[in-house]
């Protein structure tokens, strides 16, 4: 763990580069982003363990390995010539959200019962839907950009609160860019119904 506020700031700052260079390379449909995303995760864990995240410590854990998957399966996508956006359907959202409230119920109470985290309901909730969240951005699907537009809201609170200011400051920017990734690879789909029907 970082032992003093500059090596935390440091820590912070490193970690903040990486993963915004990972969001404008994803917006951007560049497999690179997965290299920032996997780095910038990895130097995020020790940051949130530090700040007794721990269920955001563990969502970085998750987003680490789901960039080498992500990384993997563009590459492969890419050589197939097949790596389209596509849109969800209600039935999927709604078992997405199902899944995401009883994962963050059941990490909720376990990092109530078994750790000293901070926040561990709200902690549990963010990071439980950032799982469907990243799965969805690996499988190319529209509304992941409008999950994270709301996650990242409920986010900036949280590292407040737990005095990662940098951050919130971070978090807040993926807030508008989620925006700007959801036009951005919504002009991609329509795209590709157009070439489907020329």
């Amino acid at each position: 763990m970082p032992d003093s506020i500059s090596g935390s700031l440091l820590l912070e700052m490193a970690a903040t580069a990486a993963n915004l260079a990972y969001i404008v390379l994803l917006i951007r449909e560049r497999i690179l982003c997965w290299s920032f995303g996997i780095l910038g995760s990895l130097l995020s864990v020790w940051l949130f363990m530090d700040a007794r995240l721990y269920s955001e410590a563990l969502l970085y854990v998750f987003y680490a390995v789901m960039g080498v998957w992500g990384w993997l399966r563009w590459q492969r996508k890419l050589e197939q010539d097949d790596n389209p956006v596509i849109v969800w359907h209600l039935q999927a959202h709604v078992r997405a959200i199902a899944l995401g409230c009883a994962c963050a119920l059941g990490l909720g109470l376990a990092a109530q019962s078994f750790t000293d985290a901070q926040r561990p309901f709200f902690d549990a909730f963010t990071t439980a839907f950032s799982f469907i969240a990243t799965y969805m951005e690996i499988a190319r699907v529209l509304e992941g950009w409008v999950y994270w537009f709301l996650l990242n809201l409920a986010s900036i609170w949280l590292y407040q609160n737990r005095n990662l200011d940098i951050y919130a400051a971070l978090i807040a920017l993926y807030s508008v860019l989620s925006v700007v990734g959801f036009v951005s690879w919504r002009r991609s789909l329509l795209a590709q119904r157009a070439e489907a029907l020329a």
